[in-house]
């Protein structure tokens, strides 16, 4: 386990061989709790509509037919399937691991052996008195001899379910988050579509989530507020994402976690200083 820090204060805690994970959940590190400033907890840790939901952290539900989200298995013609095809994402080392960030090395393994493996990148920085930054890149090779596709429930058949990559649980409330872009709000504008960033407003809190780079901006937002709070990119949204033998695809999500509820110019105002410091 390591912990970050933010002007003296933890914000995260990380957790890098979890050994308290529910069934069927694809072990993988996380982050949780995660917190504001002012100690909000603003992720959710196996919660009980969806068990294999881990705080923050990296998810992708079809890597050649294997699991790495957790739960159930979404089959073309058939529907969610419970299948015996779980991989986990095994800690190595860390590079660096200091009280604001660390690089972390992973290996993915399935039935077969090794699939990919990834180099994660993580840092955590003071914005205001009120906000900071989470700043997440993950770096996933190819280390077999064949091409490996990258898959989705919706690109096996089921619409509106591109989930897959980095993904943010969010703190559940009485009340569903206000979700908003730019340009869109509520849920159903926003779930699916660009945007250089994506907001969920709580009762006291707010997160930003922003594509730091051309490539992450290119992937659709997959979010979720009136079932259950969470916010992800969507590596596979239309079709399998490839990636060549020894291939490698980056993604940066940058989020900003603040105290309060923020309107769009605060958010906006706080993404460009997270991004471009």
């Amino acid at each position: 386990m390591t912990v970050l820090h933010v002007a003296g204060r933890p914000v995260g805690r990380y957790i890098t061989r979890p050994d308290d994970l529910p069934a069927k959940s694809s072990p993988r590190p996380y982050l949780h709790p995660v917190t504001t400033l002012a100690g909000t907890t603003v992720t959710e840790f196996a919660p009980a509509d969806h068990l294999h939901h881990l705080g923050v952290g990296v998810a992708v539900p079809d890597v050649e037919g294997h699991n790495f989200w957790g739960g159930r298995t979404f089959v073309r013609d058939q529907g969610p399937t419970e299948l015996d095809n779980h991989g986990t994402q095994q800690h190595t080392a860390f590079q660096i691991d200091d009280p604001d960030g660390f690089v972390e090395e992973l290996r993915w393994v399935a039935a077969g052996g090794e699939l990919l493996r990834e180099r994660r990148t993580v840092s955590a920085t003071e914005l205001t008195g009120s906000a900071w930054a989470l700043d997440f890149t993950f770096s996933l090779t190819n280390t077999t001899d064949r091409v490996l596709t990258i898959g989705s429930p919706a690109t096996n058949g089921r619409p509106g379910a591109a989930y897959g990559g980095f993904f943010w649980r969010a703190r559940k409330e009485d009340t569903a988050p206000r979700v908003f872009t730019p340009g869109r709000e509520g849920e159903a504008e926003v779930h699916g579509t660009r945007a250089d960033w994506l907001a969920l407003a709580g009762s006291d809190w707010t997160l930003v989530f922003s594509g730091a780079t051309d490539e992450t901006r290119e992937d659709p937002w997959f979010v979720r507020a009136e079932e259950y709070p969470g916010v992800g990119s969507s590596l596979a949204h239309e079709e399998r994402l490839p990636v060549e033998p020894g291939g490698t695809l980056v993604r940066r999500i940058v989020t900003v976690v603040a105290d309060g509820v923020l309107d769009r110019a605060e958010a906006a105002a706080l993404v460009r200083k997270a991004v471009n410091p």
